[in-house]
C-alpha cells in the first residue's frame, strides 16, 4: 500500500470541492518542501514523547529515540518547546478525562485510520485517539505557523473522524466525534463535536463525489483550494477564471464601478498565486527538462559580488590605515525568531518580560470569510490613548 492515499484526508478540502482535479495533480510530482520535513519532525518528537509518557517505551529507548531526532539539524530549541507545549495539552486532556471516567479513557497515539467505506481507498494517520465516556477524540498537531486552521467543518478531521469510527466503533460505544487541531507555534486551539449520525450522514453525501474524484470525473470548481493544488500553474479552468479579470479592459466607462473594484479585488490574490506558480513551473521546466516556450529564453540571474575571505580582506583594509568601525557593519540584535529559538520559548519570555511591544498592524482588505475582526479605527486610537 503507497504510503499517502490517492484521495488523502489532507487533501479533501481539493477533491471534494473540484472532484477531478485529484487525477489531474497526479501528473504532477510531490516535491514535498522544507516546511513538510519540519513538520514531519516534530510528529517525531511529539510522538516519541506521547509514547514514553503512554509507558509504551522505556527511557532508554526514548533517549536513544529523541537523540537521533535531536541530532536533524531542523531541531530547534524552540521546536522543543512548541512540541512540549503540544504534549502537555494532550497529556492534560487524557488526564482529565480519566479522572472524570474513573480510569476509563484510552489513548492511542499515531493510528492509521481507514475511512475507506467512505472514500474508495482512504486512509491516513491519526496523531492521537483518545476514548472515553461516550466520545472519541481525534487530535491533530499542525505545526504551520502560517494561519490558524480551524476544526469546524474540516473535510480532513471529519474524515479521520470517519476513520477513528471504523477503527473503534465494534470495540467501544460512543455517541459523540471530537475533532481537534493544535497548532503549537500560532497557541491555537481548534475544536468541533458532532454526534456520531451528524458525522455519518456527512460521511454518506462524501461518498458520491469521492466516487467521482477517484474516476476523475465531476465538475471542474474554482476557489481558495486550488492555491494547493500541484496542477494549478497550468489549469485551464483556474486559467480561465483567473483571465476573467480582463474583460475590465474592454469596458465603455472610463473609471471602474465599486462594484468592479470589489470584484478585482476578490480576484487578485489567486490570480497572483496563479501567476507565480505559473513562471515557477515554466522555469523548472526550462531549467529541469530544456523545455523552450515561444517568445522566451533562459538566461543567467542577475548575481551579487561576495568576499571569499572576509578576514584577509578585513587586514588588508586595516593595513591601509582603515579603523575597524568603517571596515565593519555595527552590530545589532537578530531578529526575535532568532533569538527565541536560540534561548528556547519559555525561557526567552521569562528573559524579556516588558522588553517586547506588538503594535497595531496596518489595515489591510480581506474577503468577508477572513476570521479576523473587522478594523475599527475609532478602537485602534482608544486601545493606543488608554495603554498610555
Amino acid at each position: 500500500m503507497s504510503a499517502h492515499a490517492f484521495l488523502s484526508a489532507s487533501g479533501s478540502s481539493k477533491w471534494l470541492n473540484c472532484p477531478p482535479s485529484a487525477r489531474l495533480e497526479s501528473h504532477f510530482p510531490d516535491k514535498g518542501s522544507e516546511y513538510a520535513a519540519e513538520g514531519t519532525l516534530a510528529h517525531e518528537v511529539a510522538e516519541i514523547r506521547l509514547r514514553y509518557l503512554n509507558l509504551e517505551i522505556l527511557q532508554d529507548e526514548y533517549e536513544k529515540r529523541l537523540r537521533a531526532v535531536e541530532a536533524d539539524p531542523r531541531y530547534s530549541v524552540s521546536m522543543n518547546d512548541y512540541i512540549s507545549d503540544y504534549v502537555d495539552t494532550v497529556w492534560e486532556r487524557y488526564s482529565c478525562l480519566q479522572a472524570e471516567n474513573n480510569g476509563r479513557a484510552y489513548l492511542f497515539i499515531e493510528q492509521k485510520l481507514d475511512f475507506s467505506p467512505w472514500v474508495p481507498e482512504g486512509f491516513g494517520t491519526g496523531d492521537v485517539i483518545i476514548i472515553s465516556g461516550d466520545t472519541i477524540e481525534v487530535i491533530d498537531l499542525k505545526y504551520g505557523k502560517g494561519v490558524p486552521v480551524s476544526a469546524e467543518n474540516n473535510s480532513q478531521m471529519r474524515l479521520y473522524g470517519l476513520g477513528a469510527y471504523n477503527n473503534f466503533g465494534l470495540l467501544y460505544e460512543f455517541k459523540n466525534v471530537a475533532m481537534t487541531i493544535v497548532q503549537p507555534r500560532l497557541d491555537s486551539i481548534s475544536s468541533e463535536t458532532l454526534t456520531l449520525n451528524e458525522l455519518l450522514a456527512w460521511g454518506e453525501a462524501v461518498k458520491v463525489t469521492a466516487k467521482m474524484a477517484m474516476k476523475g470525473e465531476g465538475e471542474y470548481g474554482v476557489g481558495d483550494h486550488c492555491r494547493f493544488c500541484r496542477a494549478s500553474a497550468t489549469c485551464r479552468h483556474l486559467a480561465d477564471y483567473n483571465l476573467e479579470i480582463a474583460k475590465y479592459a474592454f469596458a465603455e466607462a472610463d473609471l471602474l464601478s465599486d462594484a468592479e473594484v470589489s470584484d478585482i479585488l476578490m480576484r487578485a490574490g489567486a490570480f497572483t498565486k496563479w501567476i507565480d506558480a505559473l513562471q515557477k513551473y515554466a522555469l523548472d521546466a526550462a531549467v529541469n527538462t530544456g523545455k523552450k516556450w515561444s517568445g522566451m529564453k533562459l538566461v543567467e540571474g542577475r548575481s551579487n559580488r561576495k568576499i571569499t575571505d572576509p578576514e584577509i580582506m578585513a587586514e588588508i583594509l586595516r593595513n591601509e590605515g582603515y579603523a575597524d568601525e568603517t571596515i565593519y557593519k555595527p552590530t545589532e540584535l537578530r531578529s526575535l525568531t532568532d533569538l527565541e529559538s536560540l534561548t528556547g520559548k519559555k525561557k526567552f519570555r521569562e528573559l524579556t518580560v516588558g522588553l517586547i511591544e506588538k503594535p497595531p498592524g496596518k489595515p489591510t482588505l480581506v474577503t468577508e470569510q477572513d476570521k479576523r475582526p473587522e478594523w475599527a479605527p475609532e478602537k485602534s486610537i482608544i486601545d493606543q490613548f488608554e495603554e498610555e
